[in-house]
């Protein structure tokens, strides 16, 4: 079992895991077929899942869906093996029924260790599983490099923040598989778009900073532009042939000597906010676009 003065990793923690629940079911079926249930007790639920969750509430990779999904999965296979064992308690044998669902469950729920493991493995890398793209752990050192360089030398470089326009509808409409392919989706555009010496991270939920290198804001906005053209018209399209249209917002600033890193993502979420406010689906430019007048409901334009 994990303490509180455990030093493993939650990938590490992962591994103990799997092994108890690898010892557990062998116990479950000897006592389920074999012992009428006796054991029962001892081995309805290995503590080190417990421990595990505890150890992975410090880390931002336990609110991933596939985590909720394998603590879904655990949950289920032991109400399932328990409900097993007290019936076998009472002299009764499982039901194929009864016994394939805590087969199933204890399948799955292995395969969805793995996966978490090999996300907690990513994690720690700086990559983000679902789009592929860095985290925040490597993007505050990129960009660091990044302003560096422009102290140096006086190339200038922007930032980019793109936000997925309506994104919450999509996963109230949808449901959450959908909305973890449009963000895999819009991680790939923001990848094709722009240049090979750029640098694009997943900021958290749907938002993304991309880093423009050796770029002014007039440069910075047509690459960015140009990804926006590219996302409106690359819907995704669901396995069941449903297409998903897919816009995004952008504020973009170019880098001042005065000016913190801090501050420049302040500016480039000033200037994406006022893109929402401004309709969506556009790219405004901190300092040079002006809010758009707001038109009252049924005025003359308004649409």
């Amino acid at each position: 079992m994990t303490d509180s003065t455990d030093t493993r990793t939650p990938a590490e923690s992962l591994g103990i895991v799997l092994d108890e629940h690898l010892r557990w079911i062998g116990q479950w079926h000897r006592a389920a077929f074999f012992r009428d249930g006796e054991g029962g007790n001892r081995a309805s639920a290995p503590a080190s899942f417990a421990a595990w969750c505890a150890v992975a509430s410090k880390d931002d990779l336990v609110h991933q869906p596939a985590v909720r999904k394998l603590a879904t999965l655990h949950e289920q296979m032991h109400r399932h093996a328990k409900l097993v064992l007290l019936k076998a308690a009472d002299g009764e044998r499982p039901t194929e029924a009864e016994y394939e669902a805590v087969m199933g469950r204890f399948e799955e729920f292995v395969l969805q260790v793995r996966r978490v493991e090999r996300a907690f493995g990513a994690a720690a890398s700086g990559l983000d599983l679902l789009t592929g793209l860095r985290t925040r752990r490597g993007m505050q050192e990129a960009l660091e490099r990044e302003q560096n360089r422009f102290r140096r030398t006086g190339q200038a470089f922007c930032i980019a923040i793109c936000d997925i326009d309506k994104f919450k509808g999509i996963n109230d409409t949808y449901g959450h598989d959908v909305g973890d392919r449009v963000l895999a989706a819009t991680a790939a555009a923001v990848s094709r778009g722009i240049r090979s010496f750029d640098e694009a991270f997943r900021m958290g939920g749907e938002e993304f900073l991309i880093c423009l290198k050796e770029s002014n804001l007039a440069e910075g906005y047509q690459v960015i532009e140009r990804l926006r053209i590219d996302l409106m018209k690359s819907p995704v399209t669901l396995p069941d042939g449903r297409v998903v249209a897919v816009t995004a917002s952008f504020g973009l600033v170019e880098a001042e000597q005065e000016l913190s890193l801090d501050e420049l993502v302040v500016c480039a979420d000033r200037a994406l906010y006022q893109a929402k406010n401004s309709g969506r689906n556009r790219v405004i430019r901190h300092g040079v676009d002006k809010p758009e007048p707001v038109v009252p409901a049924g005025a003359p334009g308004r649409r």
